[in-house]
């Protein structure tokens, strides 16, 4: 249970991607700004300064994943690791290690962004909500899935 959450967690920005029509990824993050502008209630000073820097974000984000999708298209058509020789795991390996800093360097740039632009508390207010939105989604993902089946 812990590796489905886990692995769930990671994926979270994939969840709109893999729901296709249901929940498309325009969906999901136009229902992402309506939660934020929500919880963040931004005065309209703030919101001039918070909307164009949450959307560079966004954009540098998803072009992130969308190449990890695509090398993840790609490791899912290898042959069973057994298969594969020490230097092509150490590679995909490596590979997701890269990623997953890129992301990291991605949202410590727009952290520095957001803190440099806006109040503290405000940047802290979206980090929270961004963290309650993905909580809402998995909780809804959660509900959505088929019991599972006992003999």
């Amino acid at each position: 249970m812990k590796n489905f959450v886990f692995a769930l967690l990671i994926f979270t920005p994939f969840l709109a991607l893999a729901q296709g029509p249901k929940m498309g990824g325009e969906k999901m993050e136009a229902r992402k700004v309506a939660w934020l502008t929500t919880k963040l209630d931004l005065s309209a000073e703030d919101a001039k300064i918070f909307w164009p820097i949450y959307n560079d974000y966004v954009r540098e984000q998803s072009t992130l994943r969308k190449e990890r999708m695509q090398k993840m298209i790609s490791f899912r058509k290898l042959k069973e690791i057994e298969d594969l020789d020490d230097e092509e795991i150490q590679t995909l390996i490596l590979n997701d290690f890269n990623f997953r800093q890129r992301d990291l360097n991605i949202e410590r740039k727009y952290y520095n962004k957001f803190k440099s632009s806006l109040p503290i508390k405000t940047v802290g207010k979206f980090y929270r909500a961004q963290e309650a939105f993905k909580k809402e989604i998995l909780q809804q993902y959660r509900a959505a899935m088929p019991a599972p089946q006992t003999n």
